[in-house]
């Protein structure tokens, strides 16, 4: 389950602070809404106010006006108390590096960049954080592996099939739209929800593989523009894919041509894709989003993860057998197996062949900021920390995560409470983290 909460409400401390006993809260996991008013406070080291609705609260003390979720307008909130901004950002961060969580969501940025803005105000994601999502929203993902269009990997005429991947991201749109109709939903809200703006969330995994075939460095300028330009040629494809199904099918019934026409990421897709949707209307509202894809990728043949790095060679991993019991399985990665085969049993790594304990910070977020441009929902990215890294260093993430236009950053550093969640020996396998094999979503 996932619980958020603003970083304006009056137990948001206690809300930090919700996980940092081991055995609570397993089920869950926590983020903070993080705010732009908020960011502003934390660099001018200003006070930040904790605010509830007026009409509910009894209290005495200063009235500001704030949006709030259940109101369609922002309205009056009293202030219950106030904190310094900076000590607040340093609970919140703090508690995210030795505990792993709470994650951190930069909710404005995500209204803003939302397609239904003009009917939605989001305050919470799935668990894994790739969807945003009103009340009552579902999930519909789907992961195209990019491995599988590879051509002459680990030569000098590696390279990716173009017209291969857009024609199974066309046909993706379609699966995943069919998805919403044959889908049984627990409650008459989540069907119309589904229903009305028909959002899907296709996305890639594989990627860190694809760069060690392809002989790039995961995190060099190259496998950024790589990587950018076909999260490009994926966004492009699926909406005019799903223009395409509005003509065949109809429009998701929440469209309003004018308003969704207005929306900030469709006025950056190119222009005949924005005359497309104003003369033919569009399948679905929400189309792309980039999953952890734990499962998935262990079927695909162990490759790498969504746009993760590698995460080792050689590793351990829990899954559940076919009784419903726990299995550890030994795992080697997709590219160094392929790798291995074709060289003959090399023991040397191939080119590029980087695991994420090699790769610095930056490499993580330049990633994710290089996609999220082409992505109308989100990423669902996780930072690797070495335990040795300094407090001060690991709090300049979340800093460097929002001046790269990212819509949220979760991160992982190794702890007495969650443990590790995969593990080069077998040290891991017994860690109680929200993402083990048990309770993936994806």
């Amino acid at each position: 389950m996932m619980a958020t909460l603003r970083c304006d409400h009056p137990d948001i401390e206690e809300f930090v602070t919700a996980k940092q006993q081991p055995g609570q809260l397993l089920h869950f996991n926590l983020s903070v809404q993080v705010s732009d008013a908020f960011m502003a406070a934390v660099r001018d080291d200003t006070d930040w106010p904790l605010v509830f609705p007026a009409e509910t609260f009894d209290g005495e003390g200063a009235t500001i006006v704030r949006q709030w979720p259940g109101s369609s307008a922002p309205i009056p909130c009293r202030v219950v108390r106030t904190v310094r901004a900076r000590t607040l950002w340093d609970l919140i961060t703090r508690g995210t590096y030795e505990y792993a969580e709470p994650g951190v969501l930069f909710i404005d940025r995500i209204n803003r960049l939302n397609n239904l803005w003009y009917r939605e105000w989001i305050s919470a994601t799935n668990p894994c954080g790739e969807i945003p999502l009103p009340p009552y929203g579902a999930c519909d993902l789907g992961s195209i592996n990019l491995v599988r269009f590879v051509s002459s990997p680990f030569t000098a005429d590696a390279h990716i099939d173009i017209e291969r991947l857009a024609n199974t991201s066309r046909v993706a749109v379609r699966f995943l739209d069919n998805v919403i109709d044959a889908s049984r939903y627990p409650l008459p809200q989540q069907a119309e929800n589904a229903r009305g703006s028909r959002r899907i969330g296709l996305g890639i995994t594989g990627l860190a593989d694809v760069l060690v075939m392809l002989g790039l460095d995961y995190g060099s300028d190259r496998s950024l523009d790589f990587a950018a330009d076909v999260m490009r040629l994926i966004c492009h494809t699926v909406y005019r894919a799903s223009i395409e199904l509005a003509q065949e099918k109809t429009s998701f019934p929440f469209f309003e041509r004018d308003k969704f026409l207005q929306g900030e990421f469709i006025r950056a897709l190119p222009s005949n894709i924005q005359d497309g949707i104003a003369r033919h209307g569009i399948r679905n509202s929400h189309l792309l989003a980039i999953a952890p894809t734990g499962t998935i990728s262990l079927l695909a043949g162990n490759v790498s993860s969504g746009l993760e790095p590698i995460f080792a060679a050689s590793y351990i991993r829990k899954v559940l057998n076919e009784e419903g019991m726990p299995q550890e399985f030994a795992l080697t990665d997709y590219a160094l197996t392929r790798w291995r085969a074709m060289s003959g049993g090399s023991a040397a790594a191939p080119r590029g062949f980087v695991t994420a304990s090699e790769i610095s910070v930056s490499a993580h977020l330049d990633m994710q900021a290089a996609l999220q441009p082409f992505v109308d929902n989100s990423i669902s990215k996780t930072i690797n920390v070495p335990e040795s890294c300094q407090f001060d260093e690991f709090k300049q993430i979340y800093d460097f995560a929002y001046e790269k236009g990212l819509k949220g950053c979760t991160t992982f550093r190794p702890n007495p409470v969650t443990g590790t969640v995969l593990s080069e020996d077998r040290s891991g396998a017994e860690a109680p983290h929200c993402c083990v094999i048990e309770r993936e979503a994806d």
